[in-house]
């Protein structure tokens, strides 16, 4: 019978420890940024398409979200490496994990939201408004379980079986 690997210790030392913990951020960073530099660049080209006079109201509010959305996204996936290059040897690292995880955070929530009004928004223009509503509900929805929910739950969870047991 093999053992849980969770409960088994690292040992690490706890610099060693920041040192992982701070790269698998960075890590992390890499991936999503690339994904809303995709997304950012598309939306950059939008208003300069053929068919943007042809949006309505609701169309360009959905876009001025998701372009904001993704400019959030970008600043918030990008401010850790900066942080980290520019307080540099200052024995900061715990500062810059816990900064660095907000910004993730944060990222993400500007992440959804963009990917939510950047799909909405062709939906729009491609079907009946209904669809885009329900578009923009299940994709939200995805975002929403897959990114807080699910992992949220599971800290709860774990958290709950770390208590210690009272005594009756």
């Amino acid at each position: 019978m093999s053992v849980d690997p969770s409960s088994k210790p690292r040992n690490e030392t706890e610099h060693e420890r920041l040192d992982r913990q701070l790269m698998e951020l960075l890590q992390g960073f890499r991936v999503a940024t690339t994904g809303v530099q995709v997304l950012f660049a598309f939306l950059l080209t939008v208003p300069f398409s053929r068919g943007w006079s042809g949006v309505d109201g609701t169309g360009k509010a959905l876009f001025y979200v998701a372009l904001f959305g993704a400019a959030l996204a970008s600043i918030c996936f990008i401010a850790p490496v900066f942080q980290h290059r520019i307080l540099f040897q200052l024995n900061k690292k715990p500062l810059l994990i816990r900064r660095a995880n907000r910004f993730g955070i944060l990222g993400a929530f500007a992440l959804a939201l963009s990917i939510t009004a950047s799909t909405t928004l062709i939906v729009q223009t491609l079907a009946v408004d209904a669809a885009a509503v329900g578009t923009a509900l299940a994709v939200l929805a995805l975002c929403g379980w897959a990114w807080f929910v699910q992992p949220y739950l599971t800290r709860l969870s774990a958290a709950r079986r770390a208590e210690p047991e009272e005594d009756s």
